[in-house]
């Protein structure tokens, strides 16, 4: 599965405001700066998480946007689900669009949901503190910066 740049930009710009020190408070310009991103993206995006709820913004000078809630209570599955607006992997899970002649007699559909549910169930386990986490051994970061492969287990094709 892959995920939109828009859900991409918005777990970014959560995390950076996730990792600020006490109020948490950071301009677009400063996160896009950041970020080497496009400042009129990154407003939209903010725009979206501020209608969900996840930021709460402030005009004017000294304003900025924040977190509207703690990092540990924004769970990273939720923010994916509000985010992305088209979780169809294929064709048929798109019912009202579907042409697909198989539909009836496929077993991909099942497997490929099967696979999404794990995909977000991972993500659910998660919360935005964790995925902030720079340090200690509570971050998704930490656990997963060095996965071991067992290269004899590895398919080699030539």
């Amino acid at each position: 599965m892959q995920l939109t740049q828009f859900t991409d930009l918005s777990l970014r710009l959560l995390i950076y405001l996730a990792r600020l020190p006490e109020p948490g408070l950071a301009t677009i310009a400063e996160i896009a700066d950041y970020h080497q991103i496009s400042r009129n993206h990154l407003v939209k995006v903010a725009n979206s998480l501020a209608n969900e709820g996840f930021i709460m913004t402030t005009r004017g000078k000294g304003g900025g946007i924040q977190l509207a809630r703690p990092a540990y209570a924004i769970g990273l599955g939720e923010v994916v689900r509000r985010t992305e607006q088209n979780m169809n992997l294929v064709e048929c899970f798109d019912i009202p669009n579907n042409h697909c002649r198989l539909i009836r007699n496929c077993f991909l559909k099942a497997t490929l949901y099967e696979a999404q549910r794990a995909f977000m169930s991972v993500l659910d386990k998660y919360t935005l503190a964790d995925a902030a986490s720079v340090g200690g051994n509570n971050g998704i970061f930490d656990k997963h910066a060095e996965i071991p492969i067992d290269s004899n287990k590895l398919l080699v094709v030539e």
